[in-house]
């Protein structure tokens, strides 16, 4: 790495009405250098790399970048084709890609001119063979992405990016759904290609990615820039104050014999149009005082398993054992009754109604409850002093209990659904990438009321896709792969990860 600037954020701005999403932030990254950006959630990350990228145009401030000749020059805002043209490349958490269109299409589309009579396709593939040879990301170029895994596609996405000649590289989250050794295999690429005079931002809440692959740590807190360091001077504990303030108190799962079963699957099978919503003969047993960790790369059948538990699909085969009930007619209302609490995936979507206000949605899985009803009238002060308490009890911010739901962060609306499920002590707790997305003091608030509730006796089904959050807090871990389940039998990561990849036990 040298010290030779190749992009410089100098006191950029962003308001939202009435919120200041970034104040004054400068920055700067070094030809060669991985930069790791931090901060909490709603710390302005992303909005400070919308603005680097010309989604947003900033209230104040400026932006240089390098060119091929290492002088600085302003770089037009608000205009990503300005962006681009400047060798700024950016990689979201979530794929951009089509997947009818084979890897190369997929990496060409968009940049060639829209009135050429005809596509050049034999120069594109020798210049992405040219970069695959040089970065080691190697990708079937022939095959429709929606046949390629995860790992396959991440590289396609970092494909497109460098196809445009980017010698500034924007990561969000590049390990959110990898494998460790997928993430180990991207990391010592993007090493390699640093070397070689690319820089890279880099945005993660895995502070064990960034201390082992960045070089230096800026971090962000309400909008502003709080710190720098050197990674090689970090630690976690000091990340952890610089980003809250405080330290983050650590979540410690304690050994605890497990009781008796509280959710038993046998034989259950689920057909479906792809791998994710399909399951195959599935038997597994959840007891109380466990948390059953289920480990596996995004699209193996997680989404059928929750949606089983969650009594929202019905098995075409198997049976269902709550407690001591056989579940013979599964539905969301009967599972809630059998005492089944729902962390659902997509928490905007089937975690809440956005339309309806903060204090409805705390009450809307017992609107058959006498304290919410009667004769068919909702209690309305009873329920607005109900959401009162459980905001004040499990820190949900907003603009209040009578405001839409809609209106709250995603951090928030965890903690309006982790409200309404600890509320009422079910038997059996099913957890659905329940941090997805939330920094590191709200993640360990989440494992923190998973870890009581094991221990006063709930089960609890955590499924996920961060791999560590599974090795901390699961009791025994399962692999799901294909809508199949697989005993690890262990808490190795290499050995899971291999697992996961799709190595035999």
């Amino acid at each position: 790495m040298t010290d030779h600037t190749v992009l410089r954020l100098n006191g950029l701005s962003k308001r939202f009405g009435t919120v200041l999403a970034n104040d004054d932030v400068s920055l700067a990254l070094h030809r060669g250098e991985v930069l790791a950006l931090l901060g909490e959630n709603g710390a302005g990350k992303t909005t400070l790399m919308n603005m680097l990228f010309g989604h947003y145009l900033p209230d104040a401030g400026t932006v240089q970048v390098a060119g091929p000749d290492g002088v600085l020059a302003p770089l037009p805002l608000g205009h990503p084709q300005a962006a681009l043209a400047a060798g700024i490349g950016m990689v979201h958490q979530h794929f951009t890609l089509a997947e009818n269109l084979n890897a190369l299409d997929n990496i060409t589309l968009g940049s060639e001119p829209l009135r050429a009579l005809r596509r050049d396709r034999k120069s594109a593939r020798q210049k992405i063979e040219g970069i695959i040879a040089r970065s080691g990301l190697s990708a079937p170029l022939n095959v429709p992405v929606g046949r390629l895994s995860v790992g396959e596609c991440q590289r396609v996405e970092i494909l497109k990016a460098l196809y445009r000649d980017a010698r500034i590289l924007v990561l969000d989250e590049p390990t959110a759904v990898l494998t460790p050794q997928e993430a180990d295999t991207l990391f010592d690429n993007i090493k390699a290609m640093t070397r070689d005079g690319l820089s890279v931002i880099f945005i993660s809440h895995k502070l064990r990615e960034v201390l082992a692959f960045s070089d230096r740590i800026a971090v962000l807190r309400h909008g502003r820039k709080v710190g720098e360091m050197a990674t090689a001077d970090a630690d976690e504990g000091a990340i952890a104050r610089m980003m809250v303030g405080a330290d983050t108190p650590k979540v410690a799962r304690e050994a605890m014999a497990p009781g008796a079963p509280v959710l038993q699957l046998q034989g259950v099978t689920v057909p479906g149009r792809s791998p994710r919503d399909t399951l195959t003969d599935v038997t597994m047993t959840v007891h109380a005082h466990e948390i059953l960790g289920i480990a596996g790369i995004s699209g193996n059948g997680q989404s059928a398993l929750a949606r089983v538990i969650s009594g929202l699909a019905v098995p075409q085969n198997g049976t269902i054992r709550v407690g001591e009930e056989q579940i013979a007619r599964p539905g969301p209302a009967t599972m809630v009754r059998a005492g089944v609490g729902r962390i659902p995936e997509d928490r905007h979507h089937e975690g809440i109604v956005g339309a309806m206000s903060v204090a409805e949605n705390m009450v809307i899985e017992r609107l058959d409850d006498p304290s919410v009803q009667a004769r068919g009238l909702l209690r309305r002060g009873a329920i607005r002093a109900h959401a009162e308490a459980l905001a004040r009890a499990y820190d949900v911010r907003g603009p209040g209990v009578d405001a839409r739901a809609r209106l709250l962060s995603g951090g928030n609306i965890q903690k309006l659904i982790l409200a309404r499920v600890f509320e009422h002590a079910p038997r059996l707790i099913l957890a659905n990438q329940p941090t997805r997305g939330l920094d590191m003091g709200a993640a360990a608030e989440v494992g923190r009321r998973l870890l009581q509730a094991r221990a006063r006796g709930a089960g609890v089904v955590l499924i996920s896709e961060d791999l560590d959050e599974v090795l901390s807090l699961a009791d025994r871990i399962l692999v799901i792969r294909d809508g199949q389940l697989v005993d690890t039998h262990s808490h190795d990561r290499e050995r899971i990860g291999l697992m996961m990849a799709g190595e035999p036990a």
